[in-house]
Formats: C-alpha cells, structure tokens, sequence
C-alpha cells in the first residue's frame, strides 16, 4: 500500500519533536540534600553560650530520625517543638549540670558528662516487648531524650500539678542515662549484682512499680538488669530526694509474689543505696547524700 507523502511528512516532524532537547524550569534545593540555609535562632545561642561552649555538650533538635537505631518501633514519631527545648534544657542544666559542678568542678563534668544531646517530640518502643523508651545512652557520650513535647514546668505558663509527674520524669531519664555513662567509665562493685541474684527478668514489663518494691527493687525497670537497676537506684534517690526514698521503703508493706517479705525488700534497698553512695564517693569523690539534697532542691523548684 503506497503511504501518502503527507502522512510520511508527519511523521517525521514528530520524530523530531520527540528528541528535541526540553528545557527545565529550576530547581529549588532540597532540604536535606545539601543547599539548604540554615539561620541560628535565640534557642542555638543559649545552647552554645550555655552547653556548647562551657561544656562541649552539643543538642540537637533539629529535626533527624535516623539520629535513632532501627532496633526501636517509631510509633507516631514526631519532631519536637521548639518552644519547648529552651524550657527543657535550663531545666536540665539546672538539676543535673549545676548541682554535680557544685559538688565537684567543671573540669570533672566537662570529662564525664555526655557529649551529645538529640531531643524528639514523641516516644519510642522496643521492638521486642512494646515498652516505651523515653531515654537510651550510647556509648558514654550521646543521650537521646525523648516524648519531650509534653514537658513543662511549674515556671512555664499552663502548668498544673499534673504536669510534674512528666517534669520529673524528665530529670530522672537525664540521671539515669548520665549514671550509666559513669558506671560504663568505672564498674560499680560487683556486690551490688549478688543482692537481687536470680531475680533479674526479661518479664519486668508485667510488674508495677510498687510489686517490684516488695522483691527489693526501685522501679519495675530496675528488674531487667543489674545495670538498670544501679542508675534507676541512682536516678531515683537523687530526684526524689531522701525524703522520697524513704517514703518508698515505708510503703512496703506486703510480701511480694516471689516470698520476699517487707523486712527484706526493705534491706535490700538499703543495701544498694549503701552501694550507690560508697560507688561515688570512692570512685568519684562525690558526697553522694550532698548531691542528693542539690538535686531534690532544683527538681522542687520546678515542680512546686
């Protein structure tokens, strides 16, 4: 069949459009990718003139999940709001930083705290049980806090009583990650793991906190290790005071499950507080119970 002369005609004229070269319109950058600009806010100059530059202590919140391992479900995750991270970092400083400056020096804390902060909006949860994290140290140097966006204190506007139960746990979280940075720098005494011997469970998840006071633990989580139980005994005794510490012992009343009856629990707690404050004062020079009472004073002035 002969093709008529026009059909051929164009044909070949859109050949040729279909690899004429098109032109682009721009292309903005891509966050992320390199490009982007980036203006220091009054959040960065208090960070660095208060943390960066006193201590090397970098915070992050910006926003980056992949600043968390992959071992963790990111349920809902969400970046943290910014006007909470000035609030949350003063507070910080305030109840950790200051008071263990006050009872050694800067050169000591400037050497052992972490030196690295990421901060997240939301939680996260083990993969394995479904627990919430709000805290993980890594290697000595970094500290993830985390389901900050609820975080408020009694100085900040909207505060209400309630709030103090996420304040506080605030402070515990930094303690305990903070402890675990020094028992990984120097052990504590190997006694400490023979007081609860056999007891530690990958089932800790399944206790409240006041059932596992009654087998001689401070926290329910405390019972998943011998190491978190020293830093939750540490972080617990500093936030909560000696007052708090020994409203917990009182509140022992009844045998636990296992046959751990009051006396007992009682002692054991004893005997590990008797440990944590032996640990600091031996290996860090640290007047545990001096600490203790800096620390409680701050975290009142935050939560009264």
């Amino acid at each position: 069949m002969r093709i008529p002369k026009i059909f051929i005609l164009l044909l070949a004229a859109g050949s040729l459009a279909s690899c004429k070269k098109e032109k682009m319109d721009p292309v903005e950058d891509i966050p992320g990718l390199g490009g982007d600009t980036w203006y220091p806010t009054p959040i960065d100059t208090w960070l660095n003139d208060s943390m960066t530059t006193p201590f090397n202590i970098s915070v992050k919140y910006k926003w980056d999940p992949h600043e968390v391992s992959d071992q963790y479900i990111l349920r809902d995750f969400v970046p943290p709001k910014e006007e909470v991270v000035l609030s949350l970092m003063k507070s910080i400083k305030r109840v950790w930083a200051d008071n263990y400056i006050a009872e050694t020096d800067s050169t000591f804390f400037k050497k052992y705290s972490p030196k690295f902060f990421a901060l997240y909006g939301s939680a996260i949860y083990n993969v394995a049980n479904g627990t919430k994290v709000l805290g993980i140290a890594e290697g000595g140097k970094k500290i993830n806090l985390l389901e900050i966006n609820t975080f408020k204190t009694s100085k900040d506007a909207g505060y209400v009583p309630a709030d103090s139960v996420q304040t506080k746990t605030a402070f515990h979280t930094t303690h305990h990650e903070a402890a675990h940075i020094l028992h990984q720098t120097v052990l504590y005494p190997a006694e400490f793991k023979r007081i609860n011997v056999g007891m530690y469970t990958t089932n800790w998840v399944n206790y409240t906190d006041k059932e596992a006071n009654t087998d001689g633990f401070i926290t329910a989580y405390c019972m998943q290790d011998p190491n978190e139980d020293f830093v939750e005994m540490t972080s617990v005794m500093l936030t909560e005071g000696k007052d708090g510490f020994e409203r917990i012992l009182n509140g022992i009343t009844e045998t636990s499950s296992r046959g751990t009856t009051p006396d007992v629990a009682k002692s054991r707690l004893k005997q590990k507080e008797a440990i944590v404050v032996s640990y600091f004062k031996s290996v860090w020079g640290i007047d545990f119970y001096s600490l203790q009472r800096r620390v409680r004073a701050s975290v009142e002035s935050y939560i009264y």
